[in-house]
């Protein structure tokens, strides 16, 4: 997607070249990491860019990623398969492979969101939060470059974790969008369900994410709801909701993490001092 005469670093950082039968090259790109390691919902949007050339529906409504190996910043190789192709939805596997090993392995069924039909049952109200403007910017150099893509919003009660103090109530809710004014879109959506708020002290590395897309968004803000019920032996469990400017809920995902109790943190974010005295700092 074009901003203006440049591309979005997203799509720059998730596009592909073809190099062979079912295979794609592609660039990870630092500005991407959460310290030294890449974001796994970045990682899983590289893996998607590359099935969307394979399959002919166009949104991606279930995702599956799970993530044996480390990838680090650099050439990349995405081997994609299309498994079978119907009317409604078409299903592929993909691979990022990295010198020689596979290091992300995905599972991903596409459909066409703008010519879904059917009943819709809704039995769960959009959680009411204060709108962007009210909640709290994270910023600050300091900030990892990954939140640096981002404008991100926190509510009074989640911003604690910004300046390093925790709830420990395994909630965060906030909004977010694109920092260069990107919309949104299925494509991303599957980046924005990775972007998690957790209170974590420590690295926390993504065992397996899934993501559904119920919807097309609308462009503007996304809000976004996470949360983490069950820590067991250093495993957890992190349960997302996103919705679009209309309130419309347009993906859930689950992803499971373990706690890694020797690793250092990335380093935080800041927030102004306006901010900061919002948050009872």
């Amino acid at each position: 997607m074009r901003l203006g005469d440049a591309v979005s670093p997203f799509d720059d950082g998730v596009a592909v070249t073809p190099s062979g039968e079912g295979r794609y090259r592609a660039e990870v790109d630092p500005r991407w990491n959460i310290g030294s390691a890449p974001n796994g919902g970045y990682l899983l949007a590289v893996a998607v860019r590359a099935l969307r050339e394979t399959l002919p529906h166009p949104d991606p409504v279930s995702v599956s990623g799970h993530f044996p190996g480390r990838v680090a910043a650099g050439p990349i190789d995405v081997e994609a398969v299309r498994v079978r192709s119907g009317g409604h939805h078409s299903t592929g596997t993909a691979s990022l492979i990295q010198d020689g090993e596979r290091r992300v392995l995905v599972t991903a069924t596409f459909g066409d969101l703008g010519d879904a039909d059917g009943p819709t049952i809704i039995q769960a109200e959009r959680p009411e939060i204060p709108g962007p403007d009210a909640c709290v910017r994270a910023i600050g150099s300091v900030a990892p470059m990954f939140l640096q893509q981002f404008d991100m919003r926190l509510t009074p009660e989640s911003a604690g974790f910004a300046v390093g103090h925790r709830s420990g109530r395994g909630l965060m809710e906030g909004w977010v969008r694109f920092e260069d004014g990107r919309e949104p879109d299925t494509l991303s959506l599957v980046l924005f369900a990775m972007f998690h708020l957790m209170e974590q002290p420590r690295w926390v590395p993504t065992i397996e994410l899934t993501v559904h897309a119920r919807g097309r968004p609308v462009p503007g803000w996304l809000q976004c709801r996470f949360q983490t019920r069950y820590v067991i032996g250093g495993y957890l469990e992190e349960d997302g909701e996103i919705w679009d400017e209309t309130g419309a809920l347009v993906a859930l995902s689950r992803q499971l993490a373990k706690v890694r109790a020797e690793a250092t943190p990335p380093p935080r974010g800041r927030l102004s001092e306006r901010q900061e005295a919002s948050t009872g700092r």
